[in-house]
């Protein structure tokens, strides 16, 4: 169904991710360190990434930030910390999911299901322009006063969720299940990550993103 690359330097677990991912139908290379890694995605075109934090010779931050300079795979990261650091540190790079070990091998392949789900839905080929902030749905790309922003991905996706949405209330669950999927196991605090990273990225539009106390955000052009 889909090829992907699994990337740990503890065997156990690399072996356990292919065993259960190709019960799903996928086809698996692996890599146990992010020097291996980076060599095997120049040389193939995953459709998924589950890569690991700690490794030698080469972080998963490392390799991460390295293979985002030339492709914008999806990357699953796994590590033993949940801290809220380096949750920020990999959406920042632009990851797609964060699964902290020791996990369920099944919960991962529902998670790595819908991951491939969101990105093989083509997203509407226009462009949509709100106050100082253009998107070009077609190329991916958002201009805040005429300047580039370098959003991720999943910035990209919540920032066009929220306009298209504008001025309704969209509680932490309805985003959640719109942009990471209804098989997403991951606590709701990942949508206010994300809120937090795209704020810094829209300079005086920031406060476009209205927090609705105990309940979520709204997107507003009057605020």
């Amino acid at each position: 169904m889909a090829y992907l690359l699994a990337v740990d330097d503890e065997r156990d677990i690399v072996e356990l991710i292919s065993r259960f991912a190709e019960h799903e139908g996928h086809t698996v290379d692996t890599a146990d360190n992010g020097a291996q890694a980076l060599s095997l995605c120049q040389r193939n075109d995953y459709d998924l990434i589950i890569l690991d934090i700690m490794m030698p010779e080469m972080d998963g931050f490392t390799v991460c930030k390295k293979l985002r300079e030339e492709k914008q795979t999806p990357v699953i990261m796994l590590s033993a910390l949940g801290t809220e650091y380096d949750k920020l540190m990999g959406f920042e790079l632009g990851i797609d999911d964060y699964v902290v070990k020791p996990f369920s091998p099944r919960e991962l392949m529902a998670r790595v299901k819908a991951v491939l789900a969101r990105n093989r839905t083509e997203k509407p080929k226009s462009e949509i322009v709100i106050q100082g902030i253009r998107i070009d749905t077609l190329a991916h790309e958002v201009f805040v006063d005429g300047a580039k922003a370098e959003l991720t991905a999943k910035e990209y996706d919540l920032l066009v969720y929220l306009i298209q949405n504008k001025g309704i209330a969209l509680t932490r669950e309805t985003i959640l299940n719109n942009l990471w999927g209804y098989d997403y196991f991951g606590d709701d605090r990942t949508v206010d990550w994300q809120i937090k990273l795209l704020r810094g990225k829209l300079g005086p539009y920031r406060k476009c993103i209205v927090t609705l106390r105990g309940t979520g955000y709204r997107f507003d052009e009057k605020a």
